[in-house]
């Protein structure tokens, strides 16, 4: 091969030590400066991987027919590159990127596939466990600002599995609408409570290509057992988070990496006959008390400099 003692760079021809700078340098000074930093940025750390793995064309074209099985999975129910990104560690990076919160405040983690708009409101107190199956549990907690205030009016929307392990969404025929969902407010003081179940793991859809890359990793496809909030509240950065049990054999192997410490609750068995009839739960019971620490919404900024 041609050798040169001439360092200077172009971006003309093609060369492997400066692969990703050839490719970059392509990009034209009328794109979008967001757009062209991301892009050269994934260039640049595409081109490395590729330099450190060595590749062969066979092992380059089964990546290729992954992506491609991939995206013919999705519709417009179900998509399996969310899910690639979940199973990946990536969509909890990002949300961990979006949300630095001050110290102290509920922290988030992923949204899932099983939210849905327009779930009942309820009066706080009521139970929103429609099937009657699962241990009966009693979730109660206040709404607070980072300096321990209360929060009056704030939104606490929550939803979850029922005791086989399925949302409502995925068993339509099975489970009664909206079941175990519910919209509940924060009242003057800024408590709340509601009655449900117990939630248990699950398995993330693993019939696809991300299914059978875990399957080939020698990793299982199951989910934490957890229930879903989303908190809002005027003023304050919204919450998208979880509460885990601490019992469940998958709280530190979370297939999409959605646990963290601060949000494994406690859940506690009651035997209390007067606070069983005080919440209208049968007896003995289970109790999680858990609180919202909501932060004050950011303020705008500026665009980012592409410099």
């Amino acid at each position: 091969m041609l050798q040169t003692t001439d360092d200077s760079f172009d971006g003309g021809y093609f060369e492997e030590e400066r692969s990703s700078e050839v490719v970059n340098s392509r990009i034209g000074d009328a794109a979008d400066p967001r757009l062209k930093e991301v892009l050269s940025v994934l260039t640049k750390h595409l081109h490395n991987a590729v330099k450190e793995i060595e590749p062969t064309h066979e092992e380059w074209f089964a990546a290729i027919r992954f992506l491609t099985e991939t995206g013919q999975m999705c519709s417009d129910w179900r998509q399996e590159y969310i899910l690639l990104s979940d199973v990946l560690g990536v969509t909890m990076l990002v949300d961990a990127i979006n949300h630095r919160r001050p110290s102290g405040a509920t922290p988030n983690t992923i949204l899932g596939p099983f939210y849905i708009e327009g779930a009942p409101e309820y009066p706080n107190g009521a139970n929103i466990c429609l099937d009657h199956k699962g241990e009966p549990t009693l979730v109660r907690g206040r709404v607070t600002d980072v300096d321990g205030n209360p929060v009056a009016g704030a939104r606490i929307d929550v939803w979850q599995t029922n005791d086989d392990g399925f949302y409502d969404v995925q068993q339509k025929e099975e489970q009664p609408e909206y079941n175990l969902r519910g919209v509940f407010t924060s009242d003057a003081n800024g408590d709340y409570w509601f009655q449900t179940v117990k939630p248990r793991f699950y398995p993330i859809p693993d019939d696809g290509p991300v299914g059978k890359l875990l399957g080939d990793l020698d990793r299982h496809p199951n989910r934490a057992a957890h229930m879903h909030f989303i908190v809002t509240a005027e003023g304050y950065d919204e919450i998208i988070t979880h509460i885990f049990t601490p019992d469940c054999p998958y709280l530190k192997e979370d297939t999409v990496f959605g646990v963290k410490k601060d949000l494994v609750a406690e859940f506690h068995t009651v035997d209390d006959p007067a606070m069983a009839a005080q919440y209208g739960l049968p007896n003995p019971f289970l109790l999680t008390d858990w609180n919202f620490v909501l932060a004050p919404k950011p303020q705008p900024t500026s665009p980012r400099d592409p410099q």
